[in-house]
């Protein structure tokens, strides 16, 4: 049996609903695998479920061991990443004719949408979960993005 764009969307409200982390799902035709994140200290909740849906989830680290936006060396001046919290086609803009969300330089704040990443037809509005500035863009538009691979690297706020 296929799947088909209404049943994951109403598997992903069902899972967003509820008080679960993590779900798997195995059937003969596919596998399923979703994990919430938590959220990083201070950030608020994301507008979107923060869902992994993979078929190959066994050869990925645990999503609890990965933060939403990690640091970077620590010193002065270090950049924390802001990574994919699902495996999706990466976009930087809503649409070809609109500007991408963030270019280099711009500031964002931890609520701010930076990008879109694109999983089975749903677009997900990515959060920046840090406030900084955008120093570069680390994935390029379209293409396909895994769970936890950086996607922008910002400086932070002091």
């Amino acid at each position: 049996m296929a799947l088909r764009d209404e049943d994951v969307s109403e598997i992903l409200r069902i899972i967003d609903s509820a008080e679960l982390d993590e779900l798997s799902l195995e059937t003969p035709a596919f596998s399923l695998h979703v994990v919430r994140r938590p959220a990083a200290p201070g950030a608020p909740p994301p507008k979107v479920p923060a869902a992994a849906a993979q078929a190959a989830a066994a050869d990925q680290a645990p999503a609890a061991d990965r933060p939403a936006a990690h640091a970077g060396p620590a010193s002065a001046g270090a950049t924390r990443e802001i990574e994919a919290p699902m495996l999706g086609t990466f976009y930087r803009t809503e649409s070809p004719s609109h500007p991408p969300f963030v270019e280099v330089g711009d500031r964002v704040a931890a609520d701010s949408v930076v990008c879109l990443i694109e999983v089975m037809k749903l677009m997900n509005h990515i959060q920046a979960g840090v406030s900084g500035t955008i120093v570069e863009v680390l994935a390029r538009s379209g293409e396909l993005v895994e769970f936890g691979q950086p996607l922008f690297a910002v400086a932070p706020d002091a």
